[in-house]
């Protein structure tokens, strides 16, 4: 099997990092679910507190490399521009708009992509600040812990969106 530098960057970007900060969200949600649980001790939930500003700050930096490598290392390459006569599936941008059936997958697949995707690590660094700023006290407080809980959801769907198109977008129109 061999791989491209476009496809290796291509899996660093969904596969590993993505699909990272969309696996971790199930840990973190939880943990936020459970730190208001009344049989947790003082020194239970300061440990999971602890737990719970790291993760949150790794999920945002993760969020961040996502969206960061998929701008400005995987999209130029989607987005190049053919000369004329090309070969148009070597150019997934125009291969997508070149055909009524797929032309869509670029219009609303990409603009979420390019635009909403980005909402997820903004989200995510949220969260990491709340959790941090609040600590101990999101144990007691459940306003505020459903709303960092509404946040990190938010964060998720946005981040699972963009990732489901595009995987659907690169299983339409590849990367080579």
């Amino acid at each position: 099997m061999e791989l491209t530098t476009r496809e290796i960057w291509a899996v660093i970007h969904g596969m590993m990092l993505g699909s990272l900060f969309l696996l971790s969200y199930a840990g973190g949600l939880a943990e936020l679910i459970n730190l208001g649980s009344e049989w947790a001790t003082e020194a239970g939930i300061a440990k999971r507190v602890r737990r719970l500003i790291t993760g949150t700050w790794v999920m945002a930096i993760v969020a961040w490399l996502t969206v960061i490598t998929g701008t400005y290392i995987v999209y130029p390459w989607y987005r190049a521009k053919p000369l004329a006569g090309a070969d148009l599936s070597l150019f997934p941008r125009s291969f997508l708009l070149s055909k009524p059936t797929t032309v869509e997958w670029h219009h609303f697949g990409m603009e979420w992509k390019e635009h909403v995707a980005w909402l997820a690590p903004i989200l995510a660094t949220a969260v990491a600040y709340m959790v941090t700023r609040y600590g101990v006290r999101l144990a007691k407080d459940e306003q505020v812990r459903r709303a960092v809980i509404v946040l990190f959801s938010v964060a998720f769907f946005c981040a699972a969106v963009a990732g489901l198109f595009g995987a659907f977008i690169n299983k339409a129109a590849p990367v080579h």
